[in-house]
């Protein structure tokens, strides 16, 4: 899978393990390591399906956006990069058909 990132900074903040480490700690930078080599290895979305980090879609105003799990509250979240983004008949994503995303941001967003 295609990955992009939302900005410049967050490319060179998750492409380093060095700013990884300086941004997350060591613990959540081998976690976001192994999180983006799952997600450049996906032929499509659905794959992550079937891994360990609970990939799933968000709601609200956060509609059209997924997250997996980093570490304890702390997510990589991000949308497909397609313009639409696939969808099936029912209005939800279509994961067999997104081949592109574009990494958003690495936050807590429950707050926590």
């Amino acid at each position: 899978m295609e990955i992009y990132f939302a900005t410049k900074k967050l490319a060179g903040m998750l492409s380093l393990e060095k700013e990884r480490v300086r941004a997350f700690g060591p613990d959540a930078a081998r976690a976001l390591a192994l999180r983006l080599q799952q997600l450049s290895a996906a032929a499509e979305l659905e794959t992550l399906r079937t891994l360990p980090g609970r990939c799933h879609e968000l709601k609200g105003e956060r509609t059209w956006q997924l997250a997996v799990d980093v570490t304890k509250g702390l997510r990589l979240i991000f949308e497909p990069a397609h313009d639409p983004p696939p969808s099936k008949p029912d209005g939800g994503l279509d994961w067999t058909s997104i081949t592109a995303v574009r990494i958003l941001e690495v936050r807590d967003y429950h707050g926590n």
